[in-house]
């Protein structure tokens, strides 16, 4: 009898462990064809992603000739990493979000622009005569490259409304919000940066923008890692811990990611996927928050977002991170990670709950 017993528990056993290979057999196979659709024609110029769950890695490729060590431009997706360093320097006690901007630019003080709060910026909402998404217009981007002085060109752009009245996508607020924290901290941007985020990350290989006028660019084209944006990715997923280290607050991830301004666009509608739910994306301090609805799947991800498709998203069902690159810029397959992302990354993160 205690035979057959025995024999009943090892049958048991044997069949637990098979069906649990099975189950891991079936996320490597998820994986495998991952990349292999990613390397398609499917999905063209996705140069690299790498997704972390519970703090894991589980899938980290490379494409088109980019490697793990290879940097990056990140567009407009670093204007998250700036929201970043506003709330470090707002923990440190430099300025607060409520603060009028003719404390830190005198040059518009006694000037309607000076009542421009840091608020206003963070949440694009300055009013300021520049407007980059909907092809409205002026982006004043493109025109400030062409000048020797990037700070005299934004302290020449005037109104158009006043503060606090509309959303419009513009890479001046974020620049100014570099100059300000580089103002108020007594370093240059970069310096700061490095300081009180980079190197307690362990982010030790970028490459910034410098301006015309010597800071480092707070707006975009900082190079990094796909590695190290997914480390931005995980400080925010994990409300600016960082190990034993509080990098930034939680009350400043919890404000700064709270986005309620509709922007009247939708990343998924963009990705053209078939079937999918569209709704409109949020924004709030530099980041976007976009809810994802496919077949079975209803999910939010938080964002940022850069031009080609550069992507630091966080999908807090599944206490994940990813990190996208890409070479897509200036139209729709910048928004492929998306579908990707419903499609295939999202039942393998199921199958790891």
């Amino acid at each position: 009898m205690k035979k057959q017993i025995k024999i009943q528990y090892s049958f048991i056993a044997l069949l637990l462990l098979s069906l649990s290979c099975k189950g891991q057999q079936s996320t490597n196979d998820k994986i495998i064809e991952l990349k292999k659709i990613i390397a398609s024609d499917k999905y063209p110029n996705i140069d690299g992603i790498v997704v972390a769950k519970d703090d894991k890695i589980i899938i980290e490729e490379y494409f088109n000739g980019f490697e793990k060590d290879s940097l990056h431009d990140t567009r407009s997706s670093f204007k998250s990493v700036t929201s970043l360093l506003a709330g470090i320097a707002i923990d440190k006690g430099l300025f607060k979000v409520e603060n009028k901007i003719e404390e830190f630019i005198p040059e518009w003080k006694n000037d309607p622009r000076g009542k421009i709060t840091i608020k206003n910026l963070l949440e694009m909402k300055s009013g300021l005569a520049c407007e980059g998404f909907f092809g409205i217009g002026p982006d004043c981007e493109s025109d400030m490259w062409e000048t020797e002085d990037w700070l005299s060109y934004i302290l020449n752009i005037p109104l158009r409304h006043n503060p606090e009245l509309n959303w419009a996508y513009t890479s001046m607020e974020p620049e100014l919000v570099g100059i300000i924290i580089s103002r108020t901290s007594g370093m240059t941007l970069m310096e700061f940066a490095k300081t009180h985020l980079f190197t307690p990350l362990g982010i030790e290989n970028y490459k910034w923008y410098i301006t015309p006028n010597g800071g480092g660019y707070a707006a975009g084209s900082f190079n990094m890692k796909p590695i190290d944006m997914l480390k931005i990715a995980q400080l925010v997923l994990n409300k600016g811990n960082w190990g034993e280290q509080q990098i930034v607050s939680e009350k400043w991830i919890d404000e700064s990611t709270n986005c309620k301004i509709d922007v009247e666009m939708s990343f998924v509608r963009f990705a053209q996927t078939q079937n999918a739910k569209y709704t409109t994306a949020n924004y709030g301090y530099l980041w976007y928050r976009e809810l994802l609805q496919y077949n079975d799947i209803k999910t939010e991800a938080l964002f940022a977002s850069g031009n080609g498709g550069q992507y630091m998203i966080i999908l807090e069902d599944y206490n994940t991170a990813i990190a996208f690159t890409g070479s897509n810029y200036g139209n729709w397959r910048g928004k492929l990670p998306f579908e990707i992302i419903l499609k295939y990354l999202i039942p393998i993160l199921e199958e790891k709950k």
